[in-house]
């Protein structure tokens, strides 16, 4: 039976960037992923590489700092894959947002980011962008410019398997684990692919996205299995057969939630794409798809803001989102990535950005380095060219 350093379980992003992290400080590294590379959430968001504005109202600072430092090293990185891109914001008379706090919330953005060229902002002619795009002019009072990136979310992770598997990690797809085996010193590990197989590892990353705790339940050990209680929240988006906008709006809803429209390739057409909803998801996360509520509440926003729009539904997707489970509500939930050791050996990663995964990676790496002693590093992942 083979032995590795480092078994990786799941190749969404943080999983993918896991892997790359440890293979590139010189650990030994397989992932298994039962489906294919970003088959979940990794290939169910907004495809944005941001910092996140919409965070600083609920104080996520150090999120939004960190998010727009690791936007603008993908942007340097991976210049195929992620692009600076136009966002607006229009503000009507109703809006709940006033222009003075758009600005201040843009101005402190900017500042986070580190004032560079890229974080600044400014305010638009309405009414020329309003007739170009098709946008309400109805007391539109103001709109702004700011900079955020867009990428492929599937294409992103694949890149950054790609990179893992050249530092050496190895990939098994499909691969569903069945059990893990806490031993004295290791983890056997046994996964159904062609056929049944087992490895030994001497620790385990959870990287299974919405699946974490119900890997859980297939790990036998003497210490008790510790498991956050979490709530899944489902992310629909819906992708229209319109023309594209000049760039990504951020709008807000009736409800006060943020939503964007954004122009999107889709099977080789420049359509509109139009998301997210944020809504308690219960059941298996194998069954998630997007609700004829979620679907009419996207589509009316849509037209509220586009009115003279023709807009036919191409297609609608709806991944899920893990939060911890609070009182407060989602939109003021902590969206960082929460490490939590299931028992000692097996670390589970519990939600997370896109656009932060390789931050995500390297704290990782910091708790495999205590658990399993540095080894001699091959590469840094702020270096690693992605394509």
């Amino acid at each position: 039976m083979k032995a590795i350093d480092v078994l990786v379980i799941g190749a969404g992003i943080h999983g993918a960037g896991v892997a790359q992290a440890a293979a590139a400080a010189g650990y030994s590294v397989r992932v298994l992923e039962k489906t294919a590379i970003a088959a979940g959430t990794s290939s169910r968001s907004s495809k944005l590489i941001h910092g996140g504005l919409r965070y600083l109202e609920s104080y996520q600072f150090s999120l939004v700092r960190k998010s727009l430092k690791e936007r603008r090293l993908l942007t340097r990185l991976a210049p195929s894959l992620v692009k600076l891109e136009p966002f607006y914001i229009p503000v009507y008379k109703s809006t709940t947002r006033r222009p003075w706090q758009i600005r201040l919330g843009l101005a402190l953005y900017a500042l986070l980011g580190g004032l560079h060229r890229e974080n600044r902002f400014k305010k638009m002619s309405r009414y020329r962008l309003a007739e170009k795009d098709g946008l309400k002019s109805d007391k539109l009072q103001k709109i702004y410019r700011y900079y955020d990136g867009q990428t492929n979310d599937v294409r992103l992770t694949e890149a950054v398997m790609k990179s893992a598997q050249q530092l050496g990690a190895e990939l098994v797809l499909p691969a569903e684990v069945t059990a893990i085996h806490k031993n004295k010193e290791d983890f056997e590990v046994i996964y159904q692919s062609q056929q049944q197989e087992s490895i030994r590892a001497k620790m385990v990353i959870n990287a299974s996205g919405p699946w974490v705790n119900e890997l859980h339940q297939r790990i036998t050990a003497k210490e008790k299995i510790s498991s956050l209680v979490i709530d899944l929240v489902q992310g629909t988006h819906i992708i229209l057969d319109a023309a594209p906008p000049s760039g990504i709006y951020y709008l807000e809803a009736e409800d006060k939630r943020a939503v964007f429209v954004i122009p999107y390739h889709y099977k080789e057409r420049l359509c509109t794409m139009v998301g997210t909803t944020e809504k308690l998801f219960t059941g298996s996360a194998d069954n998630v798809m997007a609700s004829d509520e979620e679907v009419a509440y996207l589509l009316n926003l849509y037209h509220h803001y586009f009115p003279q729009q023709k807009a036919a539904i191409l297609e609608c997707f709806a991944g899920l989102r893990v939060l911890p489970q609070q009182q407060e509500s989602m939109f003021s939930r902590p969206r960082d990535t929460i490490l939590h050791w299931a028992v000692p050996g097996v670390l589970t990663l519990y939600g997370g950005k896109l656009t932060a995964y390789r931050s995500t990676a390297s704290q990782v790496i910091k708790q495999i380095e205590l658990l399993l002693g540095k080894r001699q590093q091959i590469a840094r992942t702020d270096e690693l060219y992605l394509e």
